[in-house]
């Protein structure tokens, strides 16, 4: 045997097809990056590898509740805070009220949480009932500097304790809770912030995980629950200082781009993100998300919402409207569940942008929106990805990641969070170069596109281009507008000289805190009488995948409108093969068991095939041991004669993700052979890439 023939036997799998094919081929190379699987767990958190915060128990049957939104001293609500995390780390069990626009019970009623709440006047009993759990408490002096509360705050979480005051800790005492002062920061007489936030980096910052750092206002409680059950570090340092930024880039250095985190807020927007984009960090905005080692305890698995078959591509005009401020899992909780409710909802196409950080953050808030979404809502990613990273900033003129090599840690981590998620989209802020797009192109298959904000507002200093002859990019013009006349002013012209010739592609965002759905009926009322008939607003995905058909690029040919799908036997519709939907409930389901299945599509016309994509049920989180072993993708012309283009064997993967030489063709089929553990064929969701010939 000659070294050619060594190599082919070693290397090449040949996959015999199980109906009549001409040609054989190698198994192509499955580009899917695996994610962090769901769990679950009775006590205790997991945060296990490539997950964003620990996942913790589910919540008690009946949580302990206490409203600590006025009536209490800002020390208390802060220990409270604290109390909190620290029970909750081991099981969920406290649940804090606090000043929310939505309304106080919504969230708890919606997801079906059942409460015992104490009377304020009663509040000291909660620590009573749990200050067994705890090892005594910190005592610290916030009249020297209220910064010593987050350090505080950072201590309690590393070794089980209460953070007090003097008065408070009396005051515990005089109520018979004798908890002992295992650490004592009154001791330290430093007066600058940065002299506390410094000690706390020499002393404990090595104690801390470096996988999450939370800044967050001292006087400020929400999210601190998750920082201390976290192990986390809480900082609150502003860039635009000299001798703050020094000491905030001390704990940014020390963590790891594409496993690392910032959640919380900062003094000035711009200075602080930017200043963790430097490091390839991202931060998840959360300075006023409530009750996040609750809600992020919650059943994990993602509904994601059915996808509606895309309209018929003509020429028209193709409008893509985006809602602003997903990234923040606060304006989630709040903000976007008064917007749900708004009037309008459902008529129109609307694209919410929301965190994919979500899945970790609250999976039942995510699914609260997937559930009761109806096939107008559409959801994408805010800026840029996982987390708000502000890769340029064009307020400032500064890169602050300047190259695809710096940012790809980030960029790989959002693609696994986007599978999660179900999000096809990124607005990115502001702006990214030709390496960035790339390291974009190629490591976030599961996009359809991008959108950058162009503040200049000046057509086109963003081009709509394609990067890597792949990814869609385009610009939002407006970006961030205030309201729905400047989007009409902006397009005005270009739609009442709207000639007909040619599809016309627009993407426009507002301001989330300035308009909602109702808002957006009527501006499409006023674009109609600018070209009666021309005007199609539309979801993202479906708007990317127009753009992609036009542009002669590959698109998904599962959305097209008359595609038809038939099946080997089975339990469940065939049409839950391509619904865009990877959830179980949308899962197709074999009718037998004897490991073979076939399932075929008809695209009515013949493309050019280049990319499939199978989600098995591993991706709709099930075990990955009823994940499809071994299949092929065939394709014809007639539907009698078949080619096999790809061959896949001893799969263990949720989710195959292949390119394959282009082939013409009209029909494709997969072919099963092996169904996995017990040989009934699940298929959560199939996609099929072609462009037009």
């Amino acid at each position: 045997m000659n070294g050619l023939s060594r190599f082919l036997k070693v290397t090449l799998k040949v996959c015999i097809p199980v109906f009549a094919a001409v040609s054989l081929s190698a198994q192509g190379v499955n580009k899917y990056i695996p994610v962090s699987k769901h769990v679950s767990n009775d006590n205790g958190i997991t945060w296990p590898y490539g997950q964003v915060i620990p996942h913790f128990a589910m919540p008690a049957d009946t949580l302990d509740a206490l409203d600590i939104q006025e009536g209490i001293s800002d020390d208390e609500k802060l220990m409270f805070t604290v109390l909190q995390g620290l029970v909750n780390k081991t099981h969920p069990r406290l649940f804090l009220f606090q000043p929310a626009g939505e309304g106080k019970y919504k969230w708890p009623e919606k997801l079906g949480l059942c409460m015992d709440e104490l009377p304020r006047a009663k509040r000291f009993e909660l620590v009573r009932k749990y200050a067994a759990e705890l090892d005594g408490v910190v005592l610290y002096d916030p009249s020297k500097n209220i910064h010593y509360a987050n350090l505080a705050s950072t201590v309690a979480g590393i070794e089980n304790l209460l953070p007090v005051t003097q008065p408070l800790h009396q005051l515990l005492l005089n109520e018979g809770i004798k908890l002992p002062v295992r650490t004592d920061l009154t001791r330290l007489n430093f007066t600058r912030t940065t002299q506390i936030y410094d000690y706390l980096y020499k002393y404990y910052w090595k104690r801390c995980t470096h996988r999450l750092l939370v800044s967050q206002p001292p006087e400020r409680g929400f999210v601190r629950d998750l920082a201390v059950a976290s192990g986390a570090a809480i900082v609150w340092l502003d860039a635009r200082k000299w001798n703050e930024n020094v000491i905030l880039r001390k704990f940014l250095k020390e963590m790891k781009p594409g496993e690392s985190l910032v959640t919380g807020w900062f003094p000035e927007e711009r200075s602080g993100v930017g200043m963790t984009a430097e490091y390839g960090l991202s931060t998840i905005p959360s300075d006023f998300y409530m009750n996040a080692t609750v809600y992020a305890g919650m059943s994990q698995p993602v509904h994601y919402p059915k996808v509606s078959k895309m309209p018929e591509l003509e020429n028209k005009i193709y409008l893509a409207l985006f809602l602003s401020d997903g990234d923040n899992v606060q304006y989630c909780q709040h903000a976007m569940s008064q917007l749900w409710d708004k009037e309008g909802r459902g008529s129109i196409p609307i694209n919410w942008t929301i965190s994919p950080g979500l899945v970790d953050f609250g999976p039942a808030l995510l699914n609260y929106y997937y559930d009761t979404a109806t096939e107008n809502d559409c959801f994408a990613s805010g800026p840029s990805g996982l987390g708000y990273s502000l890769i340029y900033d064009s307020h400032n003129y500064i890169w602050n990641s300047d190259s695809g090599e710096a940012i790809s840690p980030y960029v790989k981590w959002t693609q696994q969070y986007l599978e999660k998620s179900g999000l096809r989209i990124i607005t990115i802020w502001d702006e990214i170069n030709d390496e960035q797009r790339s390291a974009y192109a190629r490591y976030c298959r599961y996009l359809y596109g991008l959108t950058l904000q162009d503040w200049e507002h000046q057509p086109y200093k963003l081009p709509t281009l394609v990067q890597d002859r792949n990814l869609p990019v385009i610009a939002n013009l407006p970006c961030y507008a205030n309201g729905v006349d400047v989007i009409y002013s902006f397009w005005q012209d270009t739609i009442a000289k709207f000639d007909g010739s040619k599809p016309l592609f627009l993407s426009a965002q507002g301001e989330s805190w300035k308009m909602g759905p109702d808002n957006i009926v009527a501006l499409k009322e006023r674009l109609e009488a600018l070209s009666p008939g021309n005007i199609v607003i539309c979801r993202g995905d479906h708007f990317f995948n127009l753009y992609r058909k036009a542009n002669g690029l590959p698109f998904n040919l599962t959305l097209s409108p008359d595609v038809t799908v038939k099946t080997s036997l089975s339990k469940t519709s065939s049409d839950l093969v391509a619904d865009g939907s990877a959830a179980e409930k949308q899962m197709w389901v074999s009718g037998t068991d004897d490991g073979k299945a076939w399932i075929q599509f008809d695209f009515k016309k013949k493309y050019l095939i280049s990319r499939y994509v199978v989600r098995h049920a591993g991706n709709a989180g099930l075990p990955d041991s009823l994940n499809t072993r071994d299949f092929k993708l065939e394709v014809s012309n007639d539907g009698k004669k078949w080619e096999s283009a790809d061959c896949q064997s001893g799969n263990t993967m949720p989710v195959t993700d292949v390119d394959i030489v282009p082939v013409k063709a009209r029909y494709i089929r997969l072919s099963i052979t092996d169904s996995g553990e017990d040989q009934r064929a699940r298929i959560a969701d199939i996609e099929i890439y072609g462009s037009v010939l």
